[in-house]
């Protein structure tokens, strides 16, 4: 659970707020990951990108989001997929990453509606709110590039204050990673990545993270905490076999370890899992 506090600037009642990312077509996830929202009392929800790549159907996930009333950023993969562009811009360096990365996305882009991509095109790259009296920013990768990963291990306190300074902002929420982590600085901010709902955080669970958000105008604070959310992953995993989907994006949805972008983790996050 993370902290940040200061003074009670805001018109915003108090309220919890569910914040997740990286739906990455899971329409079964996505679907539970709203209900446990509402159920956790969230009366705001947002979607911080990446709305297709890596699993099945790509258009069985809008109507979820429209139905539910998320507010959402757009994400690396929705600018592309939204605009008919030649990959995912997910910002692999290695083959074998970009190889599975176009499987992906040419099967995402090629199954999304027309309706669907014009409605990708008009989000926002990010959104700002004020939240217990903090400045918030929302955004995909960071607020300085769609598809910056910022890292737990590989991203200094020295960095993200400058980031914050930079963009005017004391509470930063992320994905694009994939996986979560939550920074609480010296300066009473704070700078949490949200993680993914698309597929596990390759930590050996099937579950997949999202996160809360506890805004409380009179202490002017904002509390967040991850929270993991169990769903039918085996009816999505045989649902991606019979999509043709690759063998290794469907292990990691049964065991809950990472069989591709293996390259971009940096050292320490890919010690903790499997490959």
């Amino acid at each position: 659970m993370s902290n940040v506090s200061g003074r009670t600037t805001t018109d915003r009642a108090s309220a919890r707020v569910a914040i997740f990312g990286g739906v990455y077509n899971n329409h079964v996830s996505l679907a539970a990951v709203i209900r446990d929202a509402r159920e956790r009392g969230a009366t705001e929800l947002y979607c911080l990108g990446d709305m297709g790549g890596f699993g099945p159907s790509p258009d069985r996930v809008f109507p979820l989001l429209r139905d539910a009333g998320v507010v959402c950023v757009q994400g690396n993969y929705d600018h592309s997929v939204g605009n008919d562009l030649d990959d995912c811009a997910c910002g692999y360096t290695d083959p074998r990453d970009n190889a599975f990365a176009q499987i992906s996305y040419d099967y995402t882009v090629a199954r999304t509606s027309d309706a669907n991509k014009a409605w990708l095109r008009a989000l926002p790259p990010s959104i700002r709110r004020e939240w217990g009296g903090r400045r918030v920013l929302l955004a995909h990768g960071s607020p300085r590039r769609t598809n910056e990963f910022l890292w737990e291990s590989a991203t200094s306190d020295a960095f993200l204050r400058r980031l914050l300074d930079d963009h005017d902002a004391d509470a930063l929420f992320v994905t694009h990673t994939g996986i979560h982590w939550t920074r609480e600085l010296d300066d009473c901010r704070v700078v949490v990545n949200v993680g993914a709902i698309g597929r596990p955080a390759n930590d050996g669970r099937t579950e997949v993270w999202y996160s809360l958000v506890d805004v409380d105008s009179e202490a002017g604070s904002l509390r967040a905490a991850h929270v993991p959310v169990a769903y039918d992953h085996e009816s999505l995993a045989r649902e991606m076999l019979e999509e043709g989907l690759p063998d290794e994006f469907v292990e990691t949805i049964l065991t809950g370890w990472w069989t591709t972008c293996l390259e971009i983790l940096p050292a320490k996050e890919r010690t903790r899992g499997r490959y």
